[in-house]
């Protein structure tokens, strides 16, 4: 299990490279909520995803003799960024898998910051084995985007900061796909604010989460959903921590992402990309459950490519 500690030592050694996103509040999204929802913006962060705190803490994490080579890893387009800038700042090359479907602006984003981009077929079957092929062939150290300690540590600071700013929060909502930035928002919840019950939301079209709480074992993912960021499977270092910390997971339709994704833009005034607009669905869904309450929301990106918008809000 990671410590307070741990997630405390992560703060700190990522505070110079990384921003304090800002906690925004909306009286109009209260009302049609029926509570206090206090958003934190990591649609604000570098590479613009809280995948930025994950990386770079399991980059500096590492010595000197592990980095030499480069840093890899497979993604479908946040946690690539963030680790073709982690590269950039340690002088390192990065390497990057990408199913050949990921959105052009997160593969813009990756060769923007020096990262080679391997594309393959959108499974994880072809993520893994593109990888394991390109690791052998330079000798990189594998950065997994979720089912990784020192990567969860530093999803777990986008919390720490929320509950350090935020009244006390009746119920903390992350989004889910691998779990990093989950796992790790639960662990923030234990050790800094432990009467907040924290709640995922999941795509209906992928809610292998949902699956894997009540059967108790990790279940494979779908991908029927337009949550790209979200279309990953539970890891076995992730799922033990939300089996134990999260309290619920509530599944949402590619509507309801869509009229979320909506109502963020036109009343917060910001950009926010379908996966991160999962968990405020959630809480929309079930109002009655949350009325009155103060609820915490991490907003977990906001790379959307501009030229597809109209599909979303024809």
């Amino acid at each position: 299990m990671i410590s307070k500690t741990d997630i405390e030592d992560a703060h700190k050694r990522i505070k110079p490279f990384i921003h304090r996103t800002p906690v925004l509040t909306s009286a109009s999204i209260d009302e049609i909520a029926g509570c206090s929802v206090y958003f934190k913006c990591e649609n604000f962060q570098k590479v613009g995803a809280f995948k930025a705190r994950g990386a770079m803490n399991a980059a500096l994490s590492l010595g000197p003799d592990r980095v030499i080579k480069g840093l890899a890893t497979h993604s479908s387009g946040n946690h690539a960024q963030a680790i073709a800038r982690a590269g950039k700042i340690l002088g390192v090359k990065s390497y990057i898998v990408m199913p050949r479907t990921a959105p052009e602006i997160k593969k813009k984003g990756v060769k923007g910051y020096g990262g080679e981009i391997f594309e393959c077929e959108p499974t994880l079957a072809a993520r893994e084995t593109t990888l394991a092929e390109v690791i052998k062939k330079t000798g990189a150290t594998e950065i997994h985007p979720f089912n990784n300690y020192e990567v969860m540590a530093g999803q777990a600071t986008a919390a720490k900061e929320l509950f350090e700013e935020a009244p006390k929060l009746d119920f903390l909502f992350a989004p889910v796909g691998g779990g990093g930035l989950l796992s790790g928002t639960a662990l923030a919840a234990k050790y800094f604010s432990p009467s907040t019950k924290v709640i995922a939301g999941e795509p209906a079209g992928s809610d292998d989460a949902y699956r894997s709480m009540k059967s108790g074992k990790i279940e494979q993912a779908q991908s029927q959903t337009i949550a790209d960021g979200l279309l990953t499977t539970l890891g076995d270092k992730t799922f033990p921590i939300i089996k134990e910390l999260v309290s619920e997971v509530i599944t949402v339709t590619d509507d309801e992402i869509i009229a979320a994704m909506r109502l963020i833009w036109e009343r917060l005034k910001i950009i926010v990309e379908p996966s991160c607009a999962v968990p405020f669905a959630a809480v929309l869904k079930d109002k009655e459950k949350f009325a009155g309450k103060n609820v915490g929301v991490i907003l977990s990106g906001g790379n959307v490519d501009l030229g597809k918008v109209s599909k979303f809000f024809a």
